[in-house]
This record gives C-alpha cells, sequence and structure tokens, in this order.
C-alpha cells in the first residue's frame, strides 16, 4: 500500500511539471482581406498643393488621428483607402474644392515579444515575419526557453485570445509573442 501512495505521489508531481495545457492551435491564416490600421500605425497623408496637411499622423490610443480644419477623424478598423475617402470627403465639404488626397501606410504598429527571450520588448514589425524570426529579433531564446510552448496574443475581428503558435506561423501587426519557460 505504502508503494502505491509513493508511485501516487510521483505521477501527480509529474504530472504537475508538464506546465499548464495549451492555448488552441491559432488557426492557419486565412485571407483577411486589406489590412486594417489600429492603434500605433503610422500613416502619410499628402493633400496636393496643401503642404501643411500633408504629413504623417500615428493613429492614437483612441483609434483616431487629429488633422487641421477637420479635427479628429476615425482611422481604426479602416483600410487606408477608407481614410483617404473619409479625409476627401471631409476636405471637399466646404474647406477645398475637390482636394487631390493620398493615404499610405508609412509604419506598421510594433509587435512585443516576452518571456524567454534575451531582450523581451516591443520591434518595428516587417511584413513576412514568423514566430522564430520574432524570436531572433528578441536576440534568441534563453537557456530556460521552451521552444515547443509559444503563444500568440492576437486580436481577430473583434475577438481577441491566446493561440498555441508553429514556430512558422506569420506575425502580424500588434501580437505579442509569449515563449514559455520549460520546467525540465
Amino acid at each position: 500500500m505504502r508503494g502505491i501512495m509513493v508511485a501516487l505521489c510521483l505521477l501527480f508531481t509529474l504530472a504537475g511539471c508538464t506546465g499548464m495545457p495549451l492555448p488552441p492551435l491559432l488557426p492557419a491564416a486565412a485571407d483577411t482581406g486589406p489590412y486594417r490600421l489600429d492603434t500605433g500605425d503610422v500613416v502619410r497623408v499628402l493633400v496636393y498643393n496643401q503642404e501643411s496637411l500633408s504629413t504623417e499622423y500615428t493613429v492614437g490610443d483612441n483609434g483616431t488621428i487629429s488633422i487641421p480644419t477637420l479635427g479628429e477623424i476615425r482611422a481604426r478598423a479602416l483600410t487606408a483607402q477608407e481614410l483617404q475617402k473619409v479625409i476627401f470627403d471631409g476636405l471637399n465639404n466646404g474647406v477645398l474644392v475637390n482636394p487631390g488626397v493620398s493615404v499610405q501606410l508609412a509604419q506598421y504598429r510594433p509587435f512585443y515579444i516576452v518571456g524567454e527571450v534575451a531582450k523581451p520588448g516591443q520591434y518595428p514589425f516587417t511584413p513576412g515575419l514568423n514566430v522564430l524570426g520574432a524570436v531572433a529579433v528578441a536576440g534568441g531564446f534563453t537557456i530556460r526557453a521552451d521552444q515547443r510552448q509559444m503563444t500568440v496574443v492576437r486580436t481577430q475581428g473583434n475577438r481577441g485570445g491566446e493561440w498555441s503558435a508553429d514556430p512558422l506561423v506569420e506575425v502580424r501587426p500588434g501580437d505579442v509573442i509569449v515563449i514559455r519557460e520549460q520546467y525540465f
């Protein structure tokens, strides 16, 4: 009986060392459509013959940009082309006559990496970056890193969540990559 109790204690102890259960696997990247702006993105607005309006604007915490003569304009969840139309309509409504407006994405919002990497923190996003590349940008794995338990915290649509991630999963602007610690 004592041997069974020792075996059960050992079994429960080892079961507790496996770590937390992993979240579900990140869904394969489906065609998500055009890029949608969010907090931290920088857009370049060019208004023909209006140098005072032609500059770069950062999407603020409230999801807006502030343009002289127009005030606060909602940019969050819009594409660059949709934002261009909003600015055109605002300027064309009594401010300028048929203004030439162009909006371009100048800089993506950053991604973040935390946990068992050499230099956790915020990094500039570059298209085509995958989780393993993000780890490399952050100085690589620490000796304690569990390279099998990487997760990505991402907002998809109106829903945010944490998913298990393969090292080759593509990183998106605003993602938070979490590298867990291994216990044995």
